[in-house]
């Protein structure tokens, strides 16, 4: 299932099972159909495994595509997010995905590397796979340099500059921090000098490069005092309409924001 979704949840989301025997597989499907709406039947656990592996490449890919195109576009100075609002008009031939600041979770960054490890051992690569991962990688630092350059347009070096990270868990509206892309641009930002604080209704303390940071009391009176605001989660008890405009400056990288109301990724 897909935690903090409020429109898929554990019961309506269809359960892929597979046994070693039939007798196992219905045994399964009895005992789910009682958790789930849907039980789907795979011939055997290691075609039920391959599809949660399968979901997880699709993702891991489009996500890497959709990096791709934040850093290409940006650079030739249009405007992604109003690119793909546009394009997921299209009825057919296009699932609307979104770049980010990094693939977290406890799948995502593990999957495509056993997949891509599997096919290795076969003699020969999965190179979509790996490409994915290494174009996913790269985000954090991506996001790190945005946000130096950023200062610097504005007349600041990172060294010294208060920045404030806002959301530090790997997806929104949950508290798991598993593979957060958060931690390694906090640590990034550390060693270019800035002076870290963060914001998150699920997370009480944070650790990063074993140094406490600070965590804000108030997140608008922060945001109105740092010199960088970066968005990196949007959880939902956020108003970013009043963070747009309380901050001094941010750097939305999941587009959540009102359209001209921040830099985004």
């Amino acid at each position: 299932h897909d935690p903090g979704n409020r429109t898929h949840r554990y019961a309506n989301t269809p359960k892929v099972i597979g046994g070693l025997t039939p007798a196992c597989t219905e045994a399964a499907a009895a005992f789910y159909s009682r958790l789930t709406d849907k039980v789907v039947r795979a011939r055997g656990p290691r075609e039920a495994e391959t599809t949660g592996l399968l979901e997880t490449n699709y993702r891991h890919l489009n996500i890497a595509l959709m990096n791709e195109m934040a850093v290409f576009c940006h650079d030739i100075g249009v405007d992604l997010w109003d690119v793909i609002r546009c394009a997921e008009t299209k009825p057919f031939g296009f699932q609307a995905f979104r770049p980010g600041p990094g693939v977290g979770g406890h799948a995502a960054p593990v999957d495509p590397n056993y997949l891509a490890y599997q096919g290795r051992s076969l003699g020969y690569p999965l190179r979509m796979v790996e490409l994915a991962q290494e174009v996913n990688d790269r985000m954090p630092g991506y996001v790190a340099r945005r946000c130096a350059t950023l200062l610097n347009e504005y007349g600041k070096s990172a060294r010294g500059a208060r920045v404030l990270l806002i959301g530090v868990t790997y997806k929104p509206d949950v508290g798991d921090q598993e593979g957060a892309p958060a931690r390694e641009i906090a640590a990034r930002l550390m060693e270019l000098g800035a002076h870290l604080t963060y914001h998150d209704p699920y997370v009480h303390r944070w650790t990063v490069l074993d140094r406490p940071v600070p965590r804000a009391d108030s997140l608008y009176e922060s945001a109105a005092g740092a010199d960088l605001t970066v968005l990196l989660q949007p959880h939902r008890t956020y108003d970013l309409q009043g963070l747009s405009v309380k901050a001094q400056l941010l750097l939305d990288t999941r587009g959540a924001t009102p359209t001209g109301a921040a830099h985004r990724l």
